[in-house]
């Protein structure tokens, strides 16, 4: 099915309408065995969690492939399958990814199974995996966001934990001053990351009216935003060492990089990659503007079912274990630092286990806590591989200096609007 085919079905995913696709199944029915289905992911902790079904449920056998991370080539694997209507039963999918699928035509409607078990997530959660209240998946987790700190050299730097953006930017003027050498935190080009911060100052990206779609990147709310981050960059408070680099990590051991603001996974990447400093780390809540008790989520993913899917009632039924099961969700939890998206799966007894990286402190207890506190009003576009790009190369030339914050976000404005009338989409003026 050629993208261009959008055309004929404008905001999909703000009606429902799904595009007619390649023919073919997956899994085909069996008389003679068990339901086969197939499940790509690339997460930690998936594979076990899978092996532990199948060894409970002999009449549903689920074969776990693991593939590339979406972001890195798995999303276009999962696309080019689906076209040839090879695609597996089940994917892994990230909710700011969803909603291009959906606009895809590649996810089948799987409601009516899913029906029983909604009242297990938050309405948010559900509005990452679906539309007009139809869900296409299951969702597995969520990524709140708090500050992992370096207590001991806030300890003996005598500075305060800060509770706002306004102390955070005094506490980041301190470090400075305390270890010229030092800055309180890293802030690379990653447009998701930014996102959360965003998504917390209830500065919305895009939004849906009259079956058309809004896109606000360029808004004011979005330029408060942007001029915060924007002011500690101009007075060098911060570093921009890139994502997932070993110069932050190495930044986090020797403390040089004293904190870390992002999603609840940030727990076991520092924790597999700065080593040296075990023990001295803690976290804290995520900031607030002013006195609003919000925080931002930045990550996340779902677990789809695909559109030729030939049995969606049982992978269905696989989706909602894996995400609400005690053990499967304590092997995730373990594995992949997840905090489950299911109301089960927070009350899991492993989020108060104590983490001897984090001192022995059970740091997962906060961003339970936190959970509730994620803005529902967020909404991802169904172009985000245009709007991350855009975004992402305008963050780094605020880094090498030849751009603003604001600029980044007028670019990406630009981008995503072209990207969304290319493609058939109607967008609201």
């Amino acid at each position: 099915m050629r993208r261009a085919r959008l055309a004929a079905a404008a905001v999909i995913t703000a009606t429902g309408i799904m595009l007619s696709g390649c023919s073919g199944s997956t899994e085909a029915s069996s008389s003679s065995g068990p339901a086969e289905i197939t499940f790509w992911g690339w997460a930690s902790g998936y594979e076990k969690s899978v092996e532990l079904w199948n060894k409970s449920h002999p009449d549903i056998h689920v074969k776990y492939e693991a593939i590339t991370d979406g972001g890195a080539g798995g999303y276009d694997k999962m696309l080019t399958a689906a076209k040839a209507g090879k695609a597996p039963c089940l994917a892994q999918v990230g909710y700011e990814t969803f909603s291009s699928f959906l606009a895809a035509g590649v996810l089948q409607d799987v409601s009516s199974y899913v029906e029983p078990q909604k009242d297990e997530f938050a309405d948010w959660v559900w509005g990452n995996v679906g539309v007009n209240g139809k869900a296409y998946g299951v969702p597995v987790d969520t990524a709140p966001m708090a500050m992992f700190y370096r207590a001991d050299l806030f300890k003996k730097a005598h500075i305060e934990v800060p509770r706002t953006w306004d102390e955070f930017a005094t506490a980041a003027a301190s470090v400075k001053a305390a270890d010229p050498s030092s800055r309180l935190m890293n802030l690379p080009t990653d447009p998701y990351l930014y996102g959360g911060f965003a998504w917390q100052g209830g500065a919305p990206w895009f939004g849906v009216k009259d079956d058309a779609w809004s896109v606000s990147l360029d808004s004011a709310a979005n330029g408060k935003v942007a001029g915060y981050w924007q002011g500690l960059f101009d007075r060098d408070l911060v570093t921009s060492h890139p994502a997932f680099d070993a110069a932050l990590y190495s930044a986090w051991s020797k403390g040089k990089v004293w904190a870390e603001v992002g999603p609840v996974w940030s727990a076991s990447l520092i924790r597999d990659n700065a080593a040296g400093s075990a023990g001295k780390w803690d976290v804290a809540p995520m900031p607030r503007w002013g006195t609003q008790d919000a925080v931002g989520n930045s990550g996340g993913s779902a677990t789809a079912v695909m559109k030729d899917c030939a049995r969606p009632k049982e992978a269905s039924e696989f989706a909602l274990w894996m995400s609400t099961d005690s053990g499967s969700v304590s092997n995730l939890i373990a594995s992949a630092a997840i905090l489950p998206a299911s109301k089960s799966g927070l009350a899991n007894k492993a989020l108060d286990a104590p983490q001897s990286y984090y001192g022995g402190r059970p740091v997962y207890q906060l961003f339970r806590q936190e959970a509730a506190k994620v803005s529902p009003d967020w909404r991802w576009g169904p172009v985000m591989s245009t709007t991350a790009t855009a975004l992402g190369d305008g963050l780094g030339k605020v880094h090498t200096k030849k751009g603003t914050f604001q600029d980044a976000l007028n670019s990406a404005q630009k981008g995503t609007v072209s990207a969304l009338r290319s493609q058939g989409f109607s967008v609201n003026k």
